[in-house]
């Protein structure tokens, strides 16, 4: 059980960065920023990574890790066990904002990754990519945490796991809110 909590609370701005971009779209404030990451560039003829993965995504993404990692410090320090989860990581210290930010730049850098085999290999902008879809994001948040955290293989399968099956259901969530055009 502890390590199931872990994870969640390990891995979370990574996931709550993931969600990031889509509720970006609804903010005028930083709506110049809508800019593709690959400044419209192809590669054999196909879009680097396509007109989805702007920068105002990655800079919310960033941000809200960021402020995720603000609030894990500001929990740990007031609910004891939160900050007990794990004795590798201090969860009282202002780092953790830093590795929030890390963790949301490698969610949505591992997503545009994954556009880009995508667009590769053919698979239409918004079209499902099965288990892609639902991995990218967490394979690009552990890999840029893995040298700031001594994970153990236990807790990345965990947190792989349980990462993926929330993705289905924040979707699903998204599109009941309108937030997403397609469920899954």
């Amino acid at each position: 059980m502890t390590t199931l909590l872990f994870a969640l609370w390990f891995f979370w701005p990574a996931g709550s960065a993931n969600t990031a971009p889509i509720l970006a779209n609804n903010i005028r404030a930083i709506s110049r920023f809508t800019y593709p990451l690959d400044f419209y560039k192809s590669y054999r003829g196909r879009r680097i990574f396509g007109d989805h993965k702007t920068f105002r995504g990655l800079l919310a993404g960033i941000t809200n890790g960021a402020i995720i990692g603000l609030l894990q410090v500001v929990l740990a320090r007031n609910i004891p066990f939160l900050g007990d989860l794990t004795t590798s990581i201090d969860y009282t210290s202002f780092w953790i904002i830093a590795l929030g930010a890390l963790l949301g730049f490698g969610a949505l850098m591992g997503d545009a990754i994954k556009s880009f085999f995508k667009r590769q290999t053919g698979v239409p902008s918004g079209a499902s990519w099965f288990p892609f879809d639902q991995t990218d994001y967490i394979i690009g948040g552990l890999i840029v945490a893995a040298p700031f955290s001594s994970l153990s293989f236990v807790e990345i399968i965990v947190i792989f796991i349980v990462y993926a099956l929330l993705h289905p259901i924040v979707n699903l969530v998204g599109w009941v809110l309108k937030l997403k055009p397609r469920p899954f």
